[in-house]
């Protein structure tokens, strides 16, 4: 989705008596109004990590996910297609009082076409870490009105960690045929960074640049990161385009992922890299 992230803020509180009981209008991550009659009760999720975040704090609220939402697993609510080709008509159909959605993940034109229909939409903007655990805080504190979970905390105080010095050059595919990796201004980025990890393609325009392997292998990765999503790297998918540099098998939700994995994707990611 385009447009620039807007700085948080609220514009009434749940209980404010000028506003009359439960008359609330918030701003998602984009600065764009979001008017809600109270706490959502039924929520759509049109973002794996999202979905994640409610079916573990809220399961009770959650009634549509996408086709592509694996955790937890066993979830079951109404499936309502992909995240970039979302049946509007199911999603309508399920009465929700929210969509919560991500500028990266969902199109523009989908959130326009929702609201237009009068179902409010939350947009998320989540490039680093912080951005991820603050999104997190303000839709749970803010919007549902349960306070911060359990999981967020831990996930809070497990990144407050300082980062560690660069010490290794790596590049992360996540995609071949045609060949893509992580590139600037990306969340996995930021991971990247706090685990002392130089991103070999962490300059330039395209937040995921297609490339050729002949362009991973010149800018000298020490380490190729291979996670098992969106594209399903494995030991014999993947690590023979990379001869002489050290490949690694990661879990795709632990590197991309901003839901309550990240309370243990830190110490799992150092352990894949041996660093643990």
């Amino acid at each position: 989705m385009e447009g620039p992230a807007a700085p948080h803020h609220s514009l009434r509180s749940w209980r404010d008596p000028a506003a009359g009981p439960f008359r609330h209008v918030t701003t998602d991550d984009l600065g764009e109004p979001v008017p809600l009659a109270g706490p959502p009760r039924r929520v759509v999720s049109l973002v794996p990590s999202l979905t994640e975040a409610l079916a573990v704090t809220v399961p009770d609220r959650l009634v549509g996910a996408t086709d592509w939402c694996t955790h937890p697993a066993g979830l079951d609510v109404a499936r309502v297609r992909g995240t970039k080709n979302p049946d509007r008509a199911a999603i309508a159909a399920l009465g929700p009082d929210l969509v919560v959605c991500n500028r990266e993940e969902n199109r523009r034109l989908d959130v326009d076409r929702l609201r237009a229909a009068g179902v409010p939409v939350w947009v998320t903007v989540i490039e680093t870490v912080e951005e991820a655990l603050a999104s997190m805080r303000r839709l749970f504190a803010e919007v549902l009105d349960v306070g911060e979970p359990a999981w967020l905390t831990a996930a809070a105080r497990e990144w407050s960690r300082p980062a560690l010095s660069p010490s290794r050059r790596a590049a992360v595919p996540v995609w071949r045929d045609p060949w893509m990796v992580v590139g600037p201004r990306t969340f996995t980025g930021d991971v990247l960074a706090r685990l002392g990890l130089a991103n070999v393609f962490g300059a330039g325009e395209d937040r995921y640049p297609h490339v050729a392997v002949d362009d991973v292998l010149a800018a000298r990765p020490d380490v190729v990161l291979l996670p098992d999503e969106p594209y399903l790297f494995t030991a014999d998918d993947g690590p023979e385009a990379f001869p002489g540099v050290r490949s690694v098998l990661v879990s795709g939700r632990a590197l991309t992922w901003y839901g309550p994995s990240l309370a243990t994707a830190r110490a799992q990611l150092l352990a894949a890299l041996g660093d643990r």
